[in-house]
């Protein structure tokens, strides 16, 4: 836990982003449900008591971002995930949601087999090295596998034998003459509960948190490092969820770069020239200006729900989603909006999320959206019993329903209609302007710009930015399965020009990307 902590009550004026509204107003929230329904919260996984002033301090903490990047997945995790991994001198964290044979894969157990064998020709005596411990942690590999997946919260320890076959990862006689103590695990609860973040932690000094799996699709996606109290947040949650022996607190065992073989070794890392790189037509890192002082961050875990909740007859209301840190955050950050929100989604399909957009446009909030047209409909179908499409036409049409009251309003004084501007992703110069073209085409297209670079077919980025000054990013999509059955993970950044190099970075890489739905400006 970080030893800085200071209570809501006793913070001092100086520290005004945690004297907010904001965080008074969301702990309040989180408390007053977990008093009033003790039995929503008791088999969360991970559950976190919003009483206890221990489990504020992993929610409610510091970091300092150093990167912002976007790309494809493949990219992301060949330009900066895996040189980090095989950079770390302890231990490696590296949880991610699905995992399939992929460019990234081939990469990462390439990188693997390197390291191996970089280990081993600086010390050829394995009693000469600290041994680097590798945890992977998963969820869905195949539909079989989540078929009959152990419903254990123990989850699924994937043996040393099946490695290779199975996952794709290198010979583990291989890792372990080098040192590398390998250890892989899968979790996953019927019928739709992933455990969907992603998230790579190294030596427990930064971490990274990126919005792609390891997975084959070219899909625009970003990625945030940071270090500070936040990483040692994460360090909880992955220990809550995943290995809830381990003492997440303890330090790393870390030799002085002075002493020992180990320290020789890690003089001389591997280098990221040997490595493979996938390059992307989106790719963009920007480093956030420097801060005085860590950011206000909070740490937004999100546990897994099995009850979908699912209203069939059309009378019937929506279900109110499960009051999780992530949940409740979003909700209090969409109600406490006054100028601005912007919301990049894959898919949109989260009654409450919709409803909560329309209130902040009738309170004269500006609402911009970016997300995918037919982007996974079979799951969209599955979870939601909707899609995408059909949200996005049914809150346009709920949007001039306001706009006829709201033009009657405005003659008694009433508050003006903020502006909505809905896009689709598409892949650069895949459409011509004013023509949709199918899926498939596109994809095709985008590929043959250059055969080298990827172009995202699909944007898998999950971002929201309020006011110009909070900003979310994480593994949570707006849509239902995210906010009613899966495990997320979200970390909300309080600072003005944090989110000002983020949405420029965003912009920049959506420059002819965005496929333009509804304007209220124009419509």
């Amino acid at each position: 836990m970080p030893h800085d902590y200071i209570p809501l009550h006793n913070r001092s004026k100086r520290d005004m982003s945690y004297s907010s509204s904001f965080v008074h107003k969301f702990l309040n929230q989180l408390q007053h449900h977990q008093q009033h329904h003790p039995a929503a919260t008791r088999w969360d996984l991970p559950s976190y008591d919003a009483t206890d002033e221990a489990d504020q301090q992993v929610i409610i903490s510091r970091s300092t971002p150093h990167s912002f990047q976007l790309g494809t997945g493949a990219s992301i995790f060949t330009s900066t995930l895996i040189p980090a991994i095989v950079s770390a001198r302890s231990e490696v964290v590296f949880v991610t949601c699905f995992w399939a044979p992929s460019k990234t894969l081939s990469a990462f157990s390439d990188a693997l087999v390197k390291l191996a064998d970089h280990r081993r020709r600086h010390l050829p005596n394995p009693h000469d090295l600290e041994p680097l411990t590798v945890r992977i942690c998963f969820s869905s590999r195949s539909v079989f596998q989540k078929l009959l997946h152990p419903q254990s919260r123990d989850g699924y320890t994937y043996s040393p034998a099946e490695w290779q076959k199975k996952l794709g990862l290198p010979d583990p006689v291989l890792l372990d003459e080098a040192g590398i103590r390998l250890q892989v695990k899968s979790l996953f609860f019927l019928p739709f509960s992933v455990m969907h973040p992603k998230f790579v932690i190294i030596d427990r000094q930064r971490a990274f948190i990126p919005s792609c799996n390891v997975s084959w699709e070219p899909w625009l996606e970003g990625c945030v490092e940071i270090t500070g109290d936040a990483v040692t947040s994460l360090m909880s949650f992955y220990a809550l969820t995943w290995e809830k022996h381990l003492d997440f607190r303890k330090h790393l065992p870390i030799a002085p770069r002075s002493s020992s073989r180990t320290s020789e070794l890690q003089g001389q890392l591997l280098d990221p020239r040997q490595l493979i790189l996938v390059p992307s037509s989106a790719h963009h890192l920007a480093r956030p200006p420097a801060s005085s002082a860590p950011l206000p961050t909070l740490v937004l875990p999100s546990s897994h729900h099995q009850n979908p909740q699912f209203r069939f007859l059309p009378w019937q209301q929506a279900a109110k989603p499960p009051a999780t840190p992530l949940n409740v955050a979003m909700l209090e950050l969409f109600e406490q909006a006054r100028r601005s929100i912007y919301l990049q989604t894959p898919n949109l399909t989260c009654e409450p999320v919709i409803a909560a957009l329309l209130d902040a446009l009738k309170r004269g909030v500006h609402v911009t959206i970016v997300t995918g047209r037919n982007m996974m409909l079979l799951e969209q179908l599955v979870t939601a019993g909707t899609t995408t499409s059909w949200c996005m036409r049914s809150l346009v049409r709920r949007f001039r329903k306001l706009r006829t009251h709201a033009a009657n309003d405005l003659e008694s004084g009433g508050t003006r209609l903020g502006h909505l501007r809905i896009s689709y992703f598409q892949p650069r110069s895949a459409v011509k302007p004013g023509k949709r073209g199918s899926q498939a085409r596109a994809a095709n297209d985008a590929q043959m710009q250059d055969p080298e670079e990827e172009e995202p077919v699909h944007s898998h980025l999950k971002l929201t930015v309020v006011d110009g000054e909070f900003t979310v990013l994480g593994s949570g999509n707006m849509d239902r399965a995210s906010w009613y059955t899966s495990q997320e993970l979200g970390v909300l950044f309080h600072d003005a020009a944090f989110a000002e190099s983020v949405r420029g970075g965003v912009d920049l890489v959506l420059d002819q990307r965005l496929s333009l739905v509804f304007d209220s400006g124009y419509s």
